[in-house]
C-alpha cells in the first residue's frame, strides 16, 4: 500500500475541500490506518449464485480484501476477510427494522459484546442516500458518528465525520469495457488518511446491501 499515491491510477470526481480530522478514526485495528489517502476498488460480480460476493483491490491490482456473501439465510450477512482468508468483519443485517440496520461484529462473532458499529438508514423514505454510522460505544444514538450522504445510483458518495463537512472518504463509479463484459460492478473508494480503510470498505459494503434492498434486489 506504501506506493498508493505514486502509482494512482483512478479518475477521481472534481475535488472537494479536505479538512483535517480532528481524531483518528480506528474501528478494525490501527494496521487499517495509513498517513496518506488510500485508494481502492471494490468490485461485485453481478451474475453470481452466491450474491453479494466481492473483491478488493489496491492501485497495483493485488488482493487486500474479500467480502464473502452467506446464501439461503435468514438475513443478509456478509464477511470481511483479508488476503490470507482471516474473517476481520461479520455484517448482518438487523430484521424487524423500518430503517434497514445492520450491524458489524469482530471476527466471526455475531454477539453484541463483540458489535463494531451499526448503520441505518437517516430516514424511512430517500430520494438522495442517507445513512448514519454508529460506534459501539456510542449507546445514546443521540448524534450519528459518520454520516453518509450522496447519490448511490451514480455511485458518488461521500462520508462525513458526524454531522460536520469533514470528508472522511469518498466512492465513486468506475467504468471499463472489461468489467461490463465480465457483469461487473466496480466502483472506486478514497480513504483519506488516518481513516481505518478496511472499515471504510465494510461501511460501502452496507452502503450497497442497502441500496440493493431498496431496488429491490434483494
Amino acid at each position: 500500500m506504501a506506493d498508493a499515491i505514486s502509482n494512482n491510477q483512478f479518475h477521481h470526481p472534481p475535488p472537494t475541500v479536505h479538512q483535517p480530522l480532528t481524531q483518528t478514526i480506528s474501528v478494525i485495528g490501527p494496521q487499517y490506518l495509513a498517513p496518506y489517502p488510500v485508494d481502492l476498488t471494490i468490485t461485485e460480480k453481478t451474475f453470481s449464485l452466491t450474491d453479494g460476493d466481492y473483491t478488493v483491490t489496491d492501485v497495483n491490482g493485488n488482493i487486500v480484501f474479500k467480502v464473502k456473501g452467506k446464501l439461503l439465510s435468514l438475513r443478509d450477512k456478509r464477511s470481511l476477510v483479508d488476503a490470507s482468508g482471516n474473517t476481520l468483519v461479520t455484517m448482518r443485517q438487523k430484521v424487524m427494522t423500518a430503517h434497514h440496520r445492520w450491524e458489524a461484529f469482530r471476527g466471526d462473532s455475531t454477539d453484541d459484546k463483540d458489535l463494531l458499529f451499526s448503520v441505518k438508514k437517516s430516514s424511512f423514505f430517500q430520494i438522495k442516500t442517507e445513512l448514519d454510522v454508529f460506534f459501539s460505544t456510542n449507546t445514546s444514538e443521540d448524534v450519528c458518528d459518520l454520516k453518509i450522504k450522496g447519490s448511490y445510483f451514480e455511485r458518488a458518495c461521500t462520508i462525513f465525520q458526524g454531522n460536520s463537512n469533514v470528508i472522511v472518504a469518498q466512492m465513486h463509479r468506475q467504468y471499463t469495457g472489461k468489467n461490463i463484459l465480465l457483469g461487473k460492478d466496480a466502483f472506486g473508494v478514497t480513504i483519506y488518511p488516518n481513516v481505518d480503510y478496511a472499515f471504510i470498505v465494510s461501511l460501502v459494503v452496507i452502503l450497497d446491501e442497502i441500496n440493493k434492498d431498496r431496488d429491490g434486489r434483494d
